[in-house]
């Protein structure tokens, strides 16, 4: 992990304010954060039923993060596995595990649960392709068109 890491600590959090960093947690007391974690400004985590990030999990900002929805009534713990990332205005509902090393893309809807080692996105997310060894592979090369333009 970046040398960033090195003075990590846990932050304190109020319940339902903003940390020192801009993020909220309602029900902070069913919040665990693992070490080494990194979660943007202006993200929201809803862990009335119980929210996990594990060590060196990672979220963007402005992401949602809910243990319950009061929009269907769908309710259940969320699980962040180690060194999962989330990407810029995810959102992540309520009973979903990330798998370690997955990577989610920006502005995702996961409503599923992700295995491990595999990079995943849209809306809703689904996964697009898997990670060797939980390290990501190269995108494919998008040849450019060679021929010259009249």
């Amino acid at each position: 992990m970046a040398d960033r890491f090195r003075n990590w600590r846990a932050p304190r959090i109020p319940d339902g304010r903003p940390t020192e960093w801009g993020w909220i947690v309602r029900h902070p007391g069913n919040f665990r954060l693992g070490r080494q974690t990194d979660i943007g400004a202006f993200t929201y985590i809803n862990a009335k039923n119980g929210v996990t990030l594990e060590d060196e999990a990672q979220v963007g900002s402005h992401c949602s993060i809910y243990s319950i929805s009061t929009i269907d009534g769908k309710e259940g713990p969320v699980v962040l596995k180690r060194n999962c990332r989330v990407g810029a205005h995810s959102v992540i509902m309520p009973g979903v595990t990330i798998g370690e090393n997955t990577v989610v893309g920006a502005m995702s809807f996961v409503n599923k649960s992700l295995p491990a080692n595999c990079v995943a996105c849209g809306v809703p997310a689904r996964v697009v392709r898997k990670r060797a060894g939980g390290k990501s592979r190269a995108a494919p090369v998008n040849h450019v068109n060679k021929r010259k333009m009249h």
